[in-house]
């Protein structure tokens, strides 16, 4: 795919985002519950939409929270539910609707004290540290759409367990939410916001400083102290912006927030490979303003707005891709918490690095593979039975350092906070550590390609079979395995795998857009995954010509 001329440049007048007509027609603009479009649909990270095209507009969110307390109720879960919000325009006036819902419930709300942003990871673990104390059980909602453009809007469920909601939840809270539209929001109980703060069913509390005390628990604070690393820290606009100061201030480390602005519109991005403004942390392009001073750190941590994932710069590499920064991570985790279980396996994404798979391999693990998606790690981590789970999106968590959970959901704070650790403990930065590791494994080559897909296609692709795979070989090997169920825990795939001795394809339909998803890794050159590439693209077009 061929990235867009000002890829990389930042964003000009034209690309910016209207806020303010942007909250007007959140309020104004109403959802036709007959269109598939406008309706709620719960994916692998919550409902997101635009208000623009009638796709998160106050009707959903009244909806969303009205069906999430039903869930509540009926689950039984009876304490408090904290709420965050990222630093997108739709996600504060989301917030205040979820206020009036719960409020009109009779359900108690926390919320940061001074009603500040609050990252994904200080949700997840507010939930985790109220929980463990015993007696009523909270839960979680996040108002954010993680990095994607700022016309976006999204909303996200944490259960008692701090991580993402499982489908069973999801389908019950989408198909509730969509029922009460359909209904014209009856049955949606709802008061003004001034009758909800006199309710004093809304708590402030301090999220954010219970959240940085305990990650001592998870960090080696001493070390990154002692070798005096000089840090930056790019939040590109999020939710963690006033988190960064708290954290160099608690643990005496020298953290500089290279850019604090705080703007709806994110008009200081630099544009995404497509032009857009996107504030994807993995990206090159969405991280051109941190890569231009990396020199000036020794290490540098990028985050996307709701602070899920993470970006690691390095002077002596740039920006590492997510897929070996994984693969180190895990490394280094497993040779340096030595209070871990020597049982508890490390858990990955079926379309991450081959690489991770002989690292764990060679410290004794177990790997779980499972399809794409955090929640699939959520009860791992949660239990302690899980050291470690990570997404090829860059996007992971760990326990911490005595084997207990810290965040069940995607921690961008402690993913960057450890890239400074590595560096302190080896004083050998992350990439170099990569380095090592290709000279142990090998080297791996890996793409993943996006194209177009309508719903039927999507549909055919997500109900496919291991049979369909009629070839008996892919790029020149004989396949081993053709996977339609992960080999971690046996649950679908929503598509398909095809690994060989030296290589593997998956292919999986979007959940939000008009396109299929080809991930490929070859371990043996670039030629042979442009063959990969190739062969996978043929063998999707046959099931779709097929029918």
């Amino acid at each position: 795919m061929a990235h867009h001329s000002r890829a990389g440049q930042t964003a000009s007048p034209a690309d910016v985002t209207d806020i303010s007509h942007l909250v007007s027609s959140y309020y104004t603009l109403k959802p036709n519950a007959k269109h598939a479009s406008e309706r709620v649909s719960f994916g692998t990270s919550g409902h997101r939409g635009c208000a623009f095209s009638r796709s998160f507009n106050e009707s959903h969110i009244l909806a969303i929270a009205q069906a999430v307390v039903d869930y509540r109720k009926m689950q039984g879960f009876d304490g408090p539910m904290y709420l965050g919000f990222d630093t997108h325009g739709l996600s504060q006036p989301a917030f205040t609707s979820v206020l009036q819902v719960l409020a009109a419930n009779g359900v108690t709300a926390r919320v940061q004290e001074g009603r500040g942003f609050v990252a994904t990871p200080v949700i997840s673990h507010a939930i985790l540290d109220h929980n463990r104390q015993g007696g009523d059980r909270a839960d979680g909602l996040i108002l954010t759409p993680s990095h994607n453009p700022p016309q976006d809007g999204g909303i996200k469920y944490n259960p008692p367990h701090g991580g993402p909601a499982d489908t069973d939840a999801t389908g019950f809270i989408a198909e509730r939410a969509n029922a009460y539209l359909s209904d014209g929001l009856s049955g949606v109980q709802q008061v003004s916001l001034d009758v909800a703060m006199a309710t004093g069913l809304i708590e402030s509390v301090d999220m954010i400083g219970t959240y940085v005390d305990h990650l001592a628990g998870v960090i080696d604070f001493d070390a990154i102290r002692g070798a005096k690393l000089k840090i930056g820290v790019d939040p590109m606009g999020g939710s963690g912006v006033h988190t960064w100061p708290r954290i160099a201030a608690k643990y005496n480390i020298d953290i500089e927030v290279v850019n604090p602005v705080v703007d709806a519109a994110f008009a200081f991005m630099p544009l995404d490979k497509d032009g857009k403004i996107r504030m994807d942390c993995s990206s090159p392009f969405a991280m051109t303003n941190l890569l231009k001073i990396k020199d000036d750190f020794d290490i540098s941590i990028g985050n996307d707005p709701d602070f899920d994932r993470h970006g690691i710069v390095c002077r002596d590499g740039g920006l590492m891709n997510p897929n070996h920064y994984l693969a180190v991570a895990i490394d280094y985790l497993l040779g340096h918490r030595p209070n871990w279980r020597g049982d508890l396996p490390v858990g990955k994404t079926l379309v991450s690095s081959a690489i991770i798979d002989r690292v764990v391999a060679s410290h004794g693990r177990q790997l779980m593979e499972v399809p794409v998606g955090f929640k699939w790690f959520v009860s791992g981590l949660h239990q302690g039975n899980l050291a470690f789970g990570g997404e090829e999106s860059a996007g992971a968590s760990f326990l911490d350092k005595q084997g207990q959970a810290f965040s069940t959901d995607k921690d961008g704070f402690i993913l960057g906070l450890l890239a400074a650790e590595i560096l302190a403990v080896t004083g050998q930065s992350p990439a170099a550590q990569y380095r090592q590791l290709e000279q142990k494994f090998g080297q791996a080559f890996y793409r993943r390609l996006d194209a177009p897909a309508n719903d039927a296609q999507k549909s055919l692709l997500k109900a496919m079979e291991p049979e369909q795979v009629h070839s008996d070989t892919l790029a020149g090997e004989a396949i081993v395995a053709r996977l339609t169920q992960a080999p971690g825990n046996g649950a679908a795939i929503g598509g398909l795998k095809v690994v060989t001795e030296n290589g593997w394809f998956a292919a999986r339909p979007s959940g939000t857009e008009a396109i299929y998803k080809i991930y490929a890794e070859s371990l043996k050159s670039e030629a042979h995954l442009e063959q990969l590439l190739e062969d996978a693209k043929a063998l999707v077009s046959a099931v779709f010509d097929a029918e």
